[in-house]
């Protein structure tokens, strides 16, 4: 269930592809930068607003909301494929936005029903287990773009193709196994998941050192090939762990129900022996009829007010009017905000300071391996903090929001070399941010409702991104203008 977990969101980054294939939007459908900055928005729009997958996982299972999500894969970039190769009429812009939102959004219904999965099955280790999630979700545009290059070479109008239907097939294709179990915890449980983890290094290292070649060597079609067979090699490690471990618990239950067979027969022979002292009824007793339940109907908003403890299950709105959940969600509007709107500008911030296009095309590649550096640092070094030290995850996303801005002063004041530091930090803390934020809202709120909570922690993002791209931006514009 943990390897299928993997691979899912291994392919469900898709919109982080989006700037592989934007020029073609730009030029083959007439857009200005205004109109594909639209496009851009709503596709973040799709990628963090999963209320409705949220909602949905709380009445079906997991393959149920894996499948819309794979429907909306598909149809969201089919449309769009259609809409570049011209083989439908040009669409009007705002339903190019509604495409890129159906499609963006099939990230939301995989991260809930394979993420939000596994942390309830694993609700001891659900740091790392987040961390690791989020980490492949991070290292997925890299892994999309091997595979692409291995599959249409430098055809962006297919790579929007791809991204429809592959992430569709994978859900498809693992969805069975992944469902909510009774998980007993192991005690070698949390070895198991760093070694997960040394081998997602292994595959974050080696995109990291073919992102550096192939920007300074061009490759043939074979030889894209040859580095995408080798990323799948990589990416189906996991799988021998999975079948070891699933060996060894085979084998202890085996074990233990050889070992637990004769006390069964000496529990069944006692309650039989105990049976006839239990108290018979008597013939003449009459059952008197139940009265009728005199409690009144509960309304969902009388104890909205009245929360439990942290750390139990809160219902929706209880979550929703806390300070706790007002706190996170003006941390990810700043946070989490604030970085993407520095990571969406990287490009344009590069050459605005002077840097080469090769130098700039080098360090926006690799902004996505530091994100999965931050996702997986994010949960790992919380989670061992907190189980060895007490260290509260929230001042921790405190300290990471704090590391950000050391990133957001480079690029303010650009010292030489400055923006290749920023992008580390900002990529880094892009990450961490995630994994901490997620993990914190199921400590404090509970995973009985963490499906549509997890998914209102997403919300802000856009928000922030909003706000900060564009609202600020217009005013310093119009600000420049004026003084000009």
């Amino acid at each position: 269930m943990v390897f299928a977990s993997f691979i899912i969101m291994s392919s469900a980054g898709t919109p982080y592809a989006f700037g592989l294939y934007s020029n073609v939007l730009k030029s083959v459908l007439g857009y200005d930068q205004s109109t594909l900055n639209s496009i851009s928005f709503f596709k973040d729009v799709g990628i963090n607003v999963g209320v409705v997958a949220g909602l949905l996982a709380e009445v079906t299972p997991p393959w149920f909301v894996l499948s819309v999500g794979a429907v909306a894969s598909v149809f969201g970039y089919l449309m769009i494929w259609l809409a570049v190769t011209q083989k439908m009429a040009k669409p009007h812009v705002w339903m190019m936005c509604l495409y890129i939102c159906l499609g963006a959004n099939s990230t939301s219904f995989a991260n809930t029903g394979a993420m939000v999965t596994c942390i309830k099955n694993f609700p001891e280790s659900r740091g790392i287990v987040l961390g690791l999630l989020k980490g492949y979700v991070g290292l997925s545009g890299a892994i999309l773009t091997q595979l692409y290059h291995a599959f249409y070479y430098n055809d962006p109008q297919s790579l929007i193709l791809l991204v429809g239907w592959l992430p569709a097939l994978v859900s498809i294709a693992f969805a069975p196994f992944i469902r909510l179990m009774k998980v007993a915890r192991q005690s070698n449980e949390l070895q198991v998941f760093y070694n997960f983890l040394y081998l997602t290094f292994g595959l974050a290292g080696f995109l990291l050192i073919m992102i550096i070649i192939e920007q300074k060597v061009s490759f043939t079609q074979s030889q894209y090939g040859g580095s995408a067979a080798a990323v799948l090699f990589l990416l189906f490690l996991p799988l021998g762990i999975a079948i070891v471990e699933e060996i060894k618990l085979w084998r202890s239950k085996k074990l233990a129900q050889s070992d637990g067979s004769q006390l069964q027969v000496i529990t069944d022979k006692t309650k039989t022996e105990a049976s006839p002292s239990l108290p018979q009824a008597s013939p003449g007793s009459v059952n008197l009829p139940l009265e009728p339940s005199t409690e009144k109907q509960v309304s969902c908003w009388s104890n909205v007010f009245s929360p439990p403890q942290h750390g139990e299950d809160y219902s929706i709105l209880q979550a929703l009017f806390s300070i706790d959940m007002l706190i996170i969600f003006y941390t990810v509007i700043a946070g989490v905000g604030g970085t993407l709107t520095a990571i969406d500008n990287l490009g344009q911030m590069g050459l605005s300071l002077g840097y080469s296009h090769r130098s700039i095309s080098t360090f926006v590649s690799l902004v996505s391996i530091w994100n999965y550096l931050g996702r997986v640092m994010g949960g790992l070094v919380s989670e061992i903090l907190l189980m060895k030290y007490k260290f509260p995850r929230p001042l921790m996303l405190t300290i990471i929001l704090l590391v950000a801005c050391v990133g957001h002063l480079l690029v303010a004041y650009h010292p030489p070399g400055g923006l290749y530091v920023a992008s580390v930090i900002i990529g880094f803390c892009f990450g961490a941010q995630w994994s901490v934020v997620f993990t914190s809202i199921s400590e404090i709120f509970g995973l009985k409702y963490y499906s549509t909570l997890y998914n209102f922690g997403t919300v802000a993002s856009p928000i922030g991104l909003y706000v900060l791209n564009v609202t600020a931006l217009g005013i310093y514009m119009i600000g420049k203008l004026e003084s000009n």
